[in-house]
């Protein structure tokens, strides 16, 4: 385990509820994906951890080493830019055993029978902890945040989730010292947001976990409001610890002004985010572009610049969606790989149009949809109608509509675009900003950190939480009542 230098002292014994107002309050957060990790989730985590700073708080960061990234998503060192020097980074010498490429390392096992290794591999960790992938990462983890505990004691401990096992380190340092946690499930565990529905019943050994945590987390973060409503009814006696904390987007992230559309030059399409989709979503996209192409005479030399991750480990760039970009090339499609955050605002700025796919229904979002509309450009959307990115754009004056997978429409969609970028007025693209205005990732996690260091430091009986619990599991819970903060519709 290594750590970047840091310093400080605690400023309560979360055991006596004791607070000494002369040191300053610190925060454990689990957060696998911190920076300089190439994950979207970086993005949130940053400004969190960044946030707390702000407020005056000591922060170590809990992740994994950066070699392990360079194995799975791959690195962006420039989203480590903005990291507040002041956070202490833990880096755990953890990492996925499935996506080790060098065969020397390989057992017998995997290398004669690589099917079999892996089905014993996904067992054993589930053993620990029932997670595949991150499971067998359980001891390590707890190990790590009891070791930074006894260094510099903390007052909160925040989780980040995915990995699901990091909540198992959260309930050690509970049950063990009596640190106060909280937990950011984004997407949420008990939820299949891409098909919807039951990921696992309550009474799995899953679902006896989320149970436990959720009964005494001092708060539950979640994404949008159908996953809020999702563990509303699930756990209704937390329901007023559980707020969406949205994802929003990084005003350094979009351009000064959208470009003025060259049709000499050919109109260009983009698409930015990980390649994540099906195959067949992404079909349906190339040849909605190509009819268009066809149809149009606007689109007739346009270009669709697909950017972003495709694949993780040994399969990055190298699977059949790759493949199906590349046979698109004669239809102007590309594929330029990842963009690093430093450049993201210079690729929207070089684009005319852009092109959101994304996959699942009403439960997801997607962060990307933020930075969109704040870039002021058209947007085609290719998702399914009943999704929670179309009520993000809802009153957008240059989306698209959402359709799901009908090539008709898409492909009208596309030829109302290229009209939209010629004539869209500065009226039309400074509502399109406005729109976005209420989404600021900064002004979001500046609420939602607020309120929460704010519950963490406040003496049991003053919690403004229904039901929190901020002793270890025995002791009496109290009882109150919480609103939620809300800006633009955004609640935090």
């Amino acid at each position: 385990m290594s750590a970047s230098s840091g310093n400080g002292r605690s400023s309560y014994s979360a055991r006596s509820g004791r607070r000494d107002e002369r040191v300053r309050p610190h925060l454990i957060y689990l957060a696998i994906g911190f920076p300089p990790a190439a994950k979207s989730c970086a993005y949130r985590m940053r400004e969190t951890a960044n946030q707390f700073r702000r407020l005056g708080w000591d922060v170590t960061v809990v992740t994994i080493a950066a070699a392990s990234w360079e194995r799975d998503s791959g690195l962006d060192y420039t989203l480590s830019e903005n990291v507040d020097p002041g956070i202490e980074i833990v880096e755990l010498p953890l990492a996925r055993e499935d996506l080790e490429t060098d065969i020397r390392k390989f057992s017998e096992e995997r290398a004669l029978r690589p099917d079999k290794w892996l089905t014993r591999l996904r067992k054993r960790e589930q053993k620990q902890f029932p997670e595949p992938v991150f499971g067998g990462w359980r001891a390590t983890l707890e190990r790590a945040v009891l070791d930074v505990h006894r260094r510099h004691p903390a007052d909160l401990l925040l989780a980040s989730c995915v990995p699901y096992v990091n909540l198992a380190a959260a309930w050690k340092l509970w049950e063990e010292c009596g640190v106060p946690y909280a937990v950011d499930f984004r997407d949420g565990w008990s939820i299949d947001v891409v098909n919807g529905g039951e990921a696992f019943t309550p009474d799995s050994e899953a679902g006896a976990w989320e149970r436990k945590i959720m009964d005494h987390c001092l708060s539950l973060w979640v994404v949008n409001d159908p996953i809020a409503e999702h563990y509303r009814a699930r756990y209704p006696h937390v329901a007023d610890r559980i707020h969406v904390v949205r994802n929003g987007y990084d005003k350094d992230s979009v351009p000064a002004r959208p470009r003025k559309a060259d049709l000499d030059a050919g109109l260009t399409f983009g698409y930015l985010g990980t390649v994540n989709y099906s195959r067949q979503q992404l079909s349906v996209v190339l040849n909605a572009w190509r009819a268009a192409r066809q149809q149009d005479p606007l689109l007739r030399n346009a270009k669709l610049d697909i950017r972003g991750h495709i694949g993780a480990g040994a399969n990055r760039e190298a699977n059949s969606l790759t493949e199906l970009i590349r046979d698109a090339e004669q239809d102007g499609v590309s594929f330029g790989g990842p963009v690093r955050k430093a450049e993201v605002a210079d690729t929207y700025a070089g684009w005319d149009a852009l092109v959101l796919i994304l996959i699942g229904g009403r439960y997801v979002t997607s962060g990307k949809v933020y930075e969109y509309m704040a870039t002021g450009l058209p947007i085609v959307s290719v998702h399914e109608v009943d999704h929670d990115a179309s009520r993000v754009l809802t009153g957008h004056p240059l989306w698209s509509g959402a359709f799901g997978l009908d090539e008709m429409k898409l492909t009208n969609a596309f030829r109302e675009a290229a009209r939209a970028t010629l004539e869209a007025t500065d009226t039309e693209r400074a509502a399109v900003r406005a729109h976005a205005d209420p989404f600021t990732r900064e002004g979001l996690m500046t609420r939602a950190v607020r309120q929460l260091a704010e519950y963490a430091l406040s003496d049991p009986h003053d919690l403004p939480v229904n039901g929190a619990a901020v002793h270890p599991s025995g002791a009496t819970p109290t009882t109150g009542a919480a609103e939620s903060v809300r800006a633009g519709g955004v609640s935090a």
